[in-house]
């Protein structure tokens, strides 16, 4: 029996009729989806993917504000956040009810599309499962740089390409990450056609240099990083300052220290770029992803 627990939004904009949550629990080995939704089709929508640790959504608010945004950027009506938010404790409460899983690592993933084409009515749902096991991720990861084929101020001169935007175009992300594999390495950074470092697939890049955290400015395509706040609040309340900042990959690969942040994932760090070895403080990531899964909003 499928574990995971689903729910259709069915007002995933404007505001449900009274008594109405705007949300139902679902069968998650049932069909769902239309041939003809636009996510399927075009990849026409947009998504959050949010960390669950022990019944406690991370970051929830950051993720739907963000979802928000995606959904500007693409056009779509502003997501109903308050049923997205009820939707995600339901979601969490059910799975929790079922399967007693209390101290697992969960995810909550939510998808916003622009629905059956031709309709002109948003569809939306959203899951709930166990996660990855990415304990030896956060011991360590190899990452190459891979060219985005883009400038590094793509989403000021050509804001139609989306960049920053968390769609369900992901093919080239998973595209890269396969070329990492290939490589011989865990993950990619992906670097703009005039040199700058940018982000991962699914994550964003800190440097720690000389005590000071950085991470490359968003207003170069980069998706804001609802982990890579924490982060910054991590080592902001040991003493060490944090900025935003762009970041050449000369930059980059100068640091003492680097990690890739996610939702779920959390803090991996780097023990290679392309060919250069970073040493591993292992207490102090060991520290900071202790920070990372202990938060409760």
């Amino acid at each position: 029996m499928t574990r995971a627990t689903l729910l259709t939004i069915t007002t995933p904009t404007g505001t449900p009729e009274a008594g109405d949550p705007g949300f139902v629990v679902s069968d998650f080995d049932a069909p769902q989806v239309r041939v003809t939704d636009l996510s399927v089709t075009r990849g026409d929508g947009v998504f959050e993917t949010i960390a669950v640790i022990g019944g406690h959504p991370q970051a929830l608010e950051p993720h739907l504000a963000r979802l928000a945004n995606s959904a500007a950027l693409l056009d779509l009506p502003a997501p109903a956040v308050d049923v997205w938010r009820e939707a995600v404790r339901a979601g969490v409460a059910d799975f929790l009810t079922r399967n007693g899983d209390g101290d697992a690592e969960l995810y909550a993933k939510l998808v916003y599309s622009r629905g059956i084409e031709g309709s002109g009515v948003p569809s939306g749902w959203l899951f709930v499962d166990v996660g990855e096991d990415f304990s030896q991720a956060r011991l360590g990861i190899r990452v190459v740089t891979l060219d985005r084929g883009l400038r590094h101020d793509v989403a000021e001169t050509s804001p139609w390409l989306l960049a920053g935007a968390k769609t369900l175009s992901y093919a080239i992300n998973r595209a890269a990450q396969r070329e990492a594999v290939r490589r011989g390495a865990d993950d990619v950074l992906f670097v703009s056609s005039d040199g700058y470092a940018l982000e991962g697939p699914t994550s964003n890049v800190v440097t720690l240099t000389d005590g000071v955290v950085r991470t490359p400015n968003t207003d170069q395509g980069i998706l804001a990083g609802t982990t890579q706040a924490a982060v910054f609040e991590f080592f902001e309340s040991r003493g060490l300052q944090t900025e935003f900042a762009p970041l050449t990959l000369d930059d980059v690969t100068a640091a003492d220290a680097l990690w890739l942040v996610s939702s779920v994932r959390q803090a991996a760090p780097v023990t290679h770029l392309d060919d250069r070895e970073y040493p591993v403080d292992a207490a102090l990531t060991a520290e900071l992803n202790a920070y990372l899964l202990a938060r409760t909003e």
